[in-house]
């Protein structure tokens, strides 16, 4: 539903229409002007108002008289075209207004709030038990473990809604009760949706259990992930190279500090000294066209590398996004430190 607060009649006084911008903050001080059919026709800031009162007008003057009728705004059509978004954060936009072929208002983009509004559904995966981080998940699951004031799987659904992803939903298995309580009522303002597999199903097979998809593009994540990746340049990626599937990978270099030889047999054909290696290694998360999802067989376990390999043998485009900021596997006591001494040094 769309926050009226920023909307207002063409016909209002400008002493009421200060009024309104006085209770906007700490959102963006604009108004959206509309005419008695409810279409746009212009926008008032708080320094339009201070302008024409300068310049003479009165506090009974109507907003069409002071309001601004050359506007930045978004088609229907373009909310799903993330480059555009990005066009109108570059242009300082803070508030996006997007209107239909009649120009009628059907949703603001809050650009001071979210850093987009990428067009996916989000499934994060809940399910594990965490043995290797026991007893801490004897009695609580591991999504639920806290890094910082909040559970691990938190961190990862309020940077998806930061990045304006509205369908948000979670597989759960072992102690599923506390998960599915957690997310009773909407996080941000998001409605997150729970999904029970039952029984273990690897780590993609549950998503067969998700009833329902708004968007052609699906991300797909552990949820004991700590990162700070891009969703965005993700995103631009994927659309970019046209795969049927993204993995988001880390780098993982390897340092012999040994010369090591190069054999044929017993025979030694040159010598490397010390020699670097340098991998990707899988990070768990990934992005995957909503079609590809059909080669996940119905209550099977099923892992996203079986997923990988299926798509690659069948002569589908998987490819590799390098993930370069932080990114830890909470799958031990080692990492789960390491991921609570991360957050302290950021406060």
């Amino acid at each position: 539903m769309i926050d009226k607060k920023h909307i207002i009649n063409q016909n209002m006084p400008l002493l009421e229409a200060l009024s309104r911008i006085n209770t906007l903050a700490p959102s963006p001080l604009v108004l959206f002007v509309v005419d008695d059919e409810d279409r746009m026709v212009g926008t008032l800031t708080d320094g339009d108002s201070r302008r024409a009162l300068i310049a003479g007008a009165s506090v009974n003057d109507k907003a069409e008289r002071i309001m601004l009728r050359n506007f930045r705004y978004m088609r229907s059509d373009d909310i799903s075209n993330v480059i555009e978004i990005r066009r109108q954060k570059e242009m300082k936009m803070k508030l996006v207004p997007i209107l239909d072929e009649e120009r009628h208002i059907i949703d603001i983009i809050n650009l001071e709030k979210y850093k987009t509004r990428l067009p996916i559904d989000a499934v994060l995966m809940a399910g594990g038990k965490g043995e290797r981080l026991r007893p801490l998940t004897e009695k609580t699951p591991k999504p639920l473990l806290t890094v910082g004031d909040k559970a691990i799987i938190d961190h990862n659904i309020d940077r998806l809604i930061s990045y304006g992803v509205q369908h948000i939903n979670v597989t759960v298995n072992y102690l599923h009760e506390q998960i599915e309580e957690h997310y009773k009522e909407p996080r941000n303002g998001v409605k997150i949706r729970t999904f029970l597999e039952p029984k273990f199903l690897g780590t993609i097979g549950s998503i067969k259990f998700v009833d329902s998809f708004h968007n052609d593009t699906i991300l797909v994540m552990n949820s004991d992930l700590f990162t700070n990746i891009d969703y965005e340049d993700f995103f631009l990626h994927f659309q970019q190279y046209d795969a049927e599937m993204s993995v988001a990978a880390v780098p993982y270099n390897i340092s012999i500090p040994y010369g090591i030889l190069d054999l044929d047999g017993r025979d030694i054909k040159g010598l490397l000294e010390k020699p670097k290696y340098n991998y990707y290694a899988n990070a768990g998360i990934y992005l995957i066209k909503r079609q590809a999802l059909k080669e996940i067989p119905e209550e099977t376990f099923f892992n996203a590398t079986d997923l990988i390999e299926k798509l690659i043998a069948n002569g589908k485009r998987v490819i590799r996004y390098p993930l370069n900021g932080t990114w830890i596997d909470i799958g031990n006591p080692q990492e789960y430190q390491k991921a609570q001494d991360f957050v302290r040094h950021l406060k």
